[in-house]
């Protein structure tokens, strides 16, 4: 027989609201400890951000946030395939993000993976078709891969839609295979139809 003494219908409320509670604490000290670290990058103190974030479980309450912060703050310190693992763990949840493929076709460019770096911001194409940024990076890596075709069309889609990437281009090291093309110069604007200079 139960005592008297404990009315469990009492209890289980009691349990339950502590558990939301606990969780909910652990959600403002991961918000807390993740704007911190944002604000370490910011400063450019990776070192720092990646402290904080060793403080930080991974697939706690924030696991997109934790993870992709993760990320960016490896890929900061040039610790590319560790950058890797955490964007490919962010991706679990927001597989779609455009920063997120961004960051990995970045970190996969510098592990030597251009192709796989081609695959991330196809992907991101398909969901983001309006960002200029994925065609000018496709059309670099593109270039990357010897293929002046598919570098030259995604470059001129590019700078049509965003003519500020233009600026860019004489500065941009993936496309040096291609600089004295004359097709290639064409596409940039750095020579009219004649042939002539601009």
């Amino acid at each position: 027989m139960i005592s008297e003494c404990c009315d469990f219908k009492a209890v289980v409320p009691q349990t339950r609201s502590s558990i939301v509670m606990a969780k909910e604490v652990e959600l403002q000290r991961v918000q807390r400890l993740l704007r911190e670290a944002e604000g370490y990058l910011e400063l450019q103190m990776p070192e720092q951000a990646l402290a904080v974030l060793n403080r930080v479980d991974a697939e706690g309450p924030l696991p997109f946030e934790t993870n992709y912060l993760l990320g960016m703050t490896q890929r900061t310190l040039d610790q590319h395939p560790e950058a890797l693992a955490s964007f490919g763990r962010a991706s679990k949840h927001r597989p779609d993000d455009l920063n997120l493929l961004l960051g990995m076709a970045w970190c996969f460019k510098r592990v030597d993976q251009v192709e796989q770096s081609i695959a991330m911001l196809e992907r991101a194409y398909k969901t983001h078709p309006e960002e200029a940024i994925v065609l000018y990076n496709l059309a670099c890596y593109y270039a990357l891969e010897g293929n002046k075709s598919k570098s030259l069309s995604w470059l001129g889609r590019a700078l049509r839609m965003d003519g500020s990437y233009r600026e860019l281009i004489p500065d941009e090291s993936d496309f040096d295979s291609l600089r004295d093309d004359p097709d290639f110069q064409f596409v940039a604007g750095l020579r009219d139809p004649s042939g002539e200079p601009d």
